[in-house]
């Protein structure tokens, strides 16, 4: 006789937040806050491993409107600077501080461990009033035909029902793409393809004084590898390669990851002595995007929305910031619906403008012609402090640093133009670099 698993009665709230990341959670603090009903649904429990340890210093005001950057600053590693490290220059190294961008007031971040990190966000949000409930996954939403809200089904651990009618819903179910793939609006990003493999070490050499928390980027011939120091004593090192690279792995992952690594020599320095402490994870073909932001009663927060590369640190920081404009936005939506259009094209600019900013550069950091510009920075008209800024993610306040961002990107191209067989030769290698490939089980 089969059993029929009774369907629940939807349980009403104003706005229902899927994934509780940064993006989940700070949108659903800030909501909270402003008096409304908010229900929060993440499929693990906390704390869970994530990647992306290294914040901007962009971050830092944000958590301090959440009002949790004593929580954060106790449990983190100071980071005063990002180094590139080049073995195809002779100056082998070059390194940026903060405190040198075109705003002098945000001159450090922080190097978290997301575990850590991603839990105080998420207690965060029930303190301030967010029903915050772990061990559930979203399992369908079904929106209503006269965008009157949502009905959202999940699934607790123990395979209990749930089911909530919410008036707004809120992707921030990072990777999973949610609603992404719902909708069929998730594409490749047919500007990169790239892959990662990761870990964690101990007694790995770090840097002395102020720049022992710096993320140093090691590029080498299939792409370029992190180093970050964490405030427990591990360091995360991960290389984020060309699929085709990994395409060519015949022997056990972790031997893989430490072979590659070893392909960088002045890495291998840094490394000698140190002991690989975790799993060696794998994320093959990860740059993507969503056609759109927004539609009726829901928005993508992060990377429900886009991931490209992580190579300027920017996650945290776009996923954060996506939470305050979306939670800004929603409050319109709800509160005032006759300017909710008005609200929603903000919101998608906002959205678009960070990685569209970050791409131009994300798409040409592994080019001759850029590796020569941060080897060797200069600050005519203020050309390495506006590159500072953004690095720093400032790029939504009103730092005047776009005339400057484009004047470099100007002297990109004259240096381009005068090394033609150099750089018809660098994009022909990106086109085969980013080229699909499957990866098959990793």
């Amino acid at each position: 006789m089969t059993v029929l698993t009774p369907v629940p009665t939807p349980i009403p709230c104003d706005v229902l937040v899927i994934g509780g990341g940064p993006a989940g959670s700070t949108a659903a603090t800030l909501l909270a806050e402003r008096g409304y009903t908010v229900v929060l649904l993440e499929k693990a429990h906390h704390p869970r491993f994530h990647i992306g340890e290294s914040l901007l210093p962009a971050n830092l005001p944000l958590l301090d409107k959440l009002g949790v950057l004593e929580q954060v600053k106790a449990v983190s590693m100071e980071k005063w600077g990002a180094e590139f490290v080049s073995p195809w220059h002779a100056q082998k190294s070059a390194t940026f501080h903060f405190a040198d961008a075109w705003d002098k007031s945000m001159p450090f971040s922080y190097q978290v461990r997301r575990s850590v990190f991603d839990e105080i966000l998420i207690r965060n949000a029930a303190t301030k009033g967010a029903e915050v409930i772990e061990g559930c996954r979203v399992r369908g939403v079904d929106f209503a035909p006269d965008q009157s809200g949502a009905t959202v089904h999940a699934e607790h651990d123990d395979g209990r029902q749930g089911a909530w009618q919410a008036r707004y819903v809120i992707d921030a179910s990072g990777r999973d793409t949610f609603l992404g793939k719902k909708f069929a609006s998730k594409k490749r990003n047919p500007k990169h393809n790239s892959s990662a493999l990761y870990g964690h070490f101990t007694g790995a050499r770090r840097h002395d004084g102020q720049d022992a928390g710096n993320i140093t980027i090691f590029w080498f011939d299939h792409g370029w590898i992190w180093f970050i120091p964490l405030a427990d004593g591990t360091t995360s090192v991960g290389a984020v390669v060309w699929s085709y690279y990994l395409k060519t792995r015949s022997r056990p992952v972790q031997d893989f990851f430490l072979a590659t690594l070893a392909m960088s020599p002045a890495l291998s320095e840094r490394l000698a002595g140190a002991t690989l402490v975790s799993e060696v994870e794998v994320t093959g073909n990860f740059s993507y995007s969503c056609d759109q932001t927004h539609g009726p009663n829901y928005l993508l927060l992060g990377d429900a929305f886009t991931f490209i590369d992580p190579v300027f640190s920017s996650g945290v920081m776009l996923a954060m910031n996506g939470g305050f404009v979306g939670a800004e936005t929603v409050d319109t939506c709800l509160r005032e619906p006759a300017r909710a259009a008005q609200a929603l094209r903000h919101f998608d600019q906002q959205t678009r403008l960070g990685p569209k900013e970050f791409s131009w550069f994300i798409y040409r950091v592994t080019n001759p012609t850029m590796r020569d510009l941060f080897m060797e920075p200069r600050n005519d008209f203020r050309v390495k402090e506006a590159l500072l800024s953004m690095l720093a993610g400032d790029i939504f306040g009103k730092t005047p640093i776009w005339n400057s961002l484009r004047i470099l990107k100007g002297i990109y191209y004259t240096v381009c133009l005068f090394n033609f067989q150099r750089t018809w030769q660098a994009v022909r290698r990106r086109r085969s670099n980013i080229r699909v490939l499957d990866t098959g089980s990793l």
